[in-house]
């Protein structure tokens, strides 16, 4: 339709026809910053960073027409990512983060379409190519290590007993930070169970207590009735701090997280010692079983277990068949 608005719009460029990028981006992180958690929106906020710098040192403007973006644009972009040197001592973005900014990009472009505000989606010929990584965790033997090794300070008794519990509840950092003694009910078996949502997705998760966490959360119960919070967690940012001196103490040479704790938990704690992987998918409150295939490992020892037991079935089988032939009598086996 021709009207006065739609012709003044035009003029102006501030119809639909000549939307920008940034408008993109800003009507993006609008509209999902009560959608998207806090963390999710922080790293947008750092897309858009990356965005803004990327267009005035390379294309000496502040923002470009969305109908602009193009293969060379997204290819452009990524390799400014890659080889972008931050000011402050931080090291340069690695393929997977690259990546991730990209993937944000996608994301806004694709609510463009839907818009419609672009006719086609400009990273239609572009893939992402992530790097598969070997997500760290740990042993039975070096979770009893970390468990045994004692420590003058309680602070670093602390941190130790809040991973440790983590280890055995796969509950991320902010999950256990955020439990609270209201949480823990006592469940139809008569088992202590935590009862409590993940802050990344939403969903609910109940989990039985495994012996180690029952003692460790029994350790800070008169803690836990003054401060009505189930466990005393530091900030993230001290706790991953003490945790890398804990690890070194406990003769430990791998890169570990806090986060090690709920791969630890997925790989170590549970499949390793037969728990089907989707209790596991459960357990870790992940909505996909596909995303749960990310942490489990079949390690090597559940291998050897598995082929044990099928080396047993040919034994037993040709045992049997052998027994049979000495009878003389007719074969009808399996």
């Amino acid at each position: 339709m021709i009207t006065p608005q739609a012709v003044k719009a035009r003029y102006l460029g501030e119809d639909d026809q000549h939307k920008t990028l940034m408008e993109l981006v800003e009507y993006h992180n609008t509209t999902m910053h009560n959608v998207l958690k806090p963390g999710t929106m922080k790293n947008y906020y750092s897309t858009k960073k990356y965005l803004d710098m990327f267009l005035m040192e390379k294309r000496k403007t502040k923002d470009i027409y969305l109908k602009q973006l193009s293969y060379r644009f997204i290819t452009d972009f990524e390799q400014y990512i890659r080889t972008y040197k931050p000011k402050k001592a931080r090291k340069t973005c690695t393929n997977n983060g690259t990546m991730k900014h990209l993937e944000r990009l996608m994301k806004m472009t694709n609510l463009a379409v839907k818009l419609e505000w672009l006719d086609k989606d400009p990273f239609r010929n572009y893939k992402l190519s992530y790097i598969k990584n070997e997500r760290s965790y740990l042993t039975q033997r070096e979770i009893d290590l970390i468990d045994n090794t004692t420590f003058k300070s309680p602070t670093y008794e602390r941190v130790k007993d809040i991973f440790l519990f983590s280890c055995y509840t796969g509950l991320s950092y902010v999950d256990v930070k955020e439990l609270m003694s209201t949480q823990l009910l006592i469940g139809i078996d008569g088992n202590y169970w935590l009862n409590t949502k993940r802050e990344k997705t939403n969903e609910t998760v109940k989990i039985p207590l495994l012996p180690k966490a029952k003692q460790i959360m029994e350790k800070y119960m008169q803690e836990s009735k003054a401060t009505k919070k189930l466990l005393p967690v530091l900030s993230n940012q001290k706790t991953n701090q003490y945790l890398k001196e804990i690890v070194k103490a406990s003769g430990i040479h791998k890169h570990i997280t806090f986060h090690s704790a709920r791969h630890t938990f997925a790989t170590t704690v549970t499949l390793s010692n037969g728990v089907p992987i989707e209790t596991v998918s459960k357990l870790l409150g992940h909505t996909k079983l596909s995303t749960t295939q990310i942490y489990a490992r079949v390690l090597q020892k559940k291998v050897g277990e598995d082929m044990d037991l099928l080396i047993h079935h040919y034994k037993e089988k040709e045992q049997k068949s052998s027994e049979v032939k000495q009878s003389g009598q007719p074969q009808f086996l399996p």
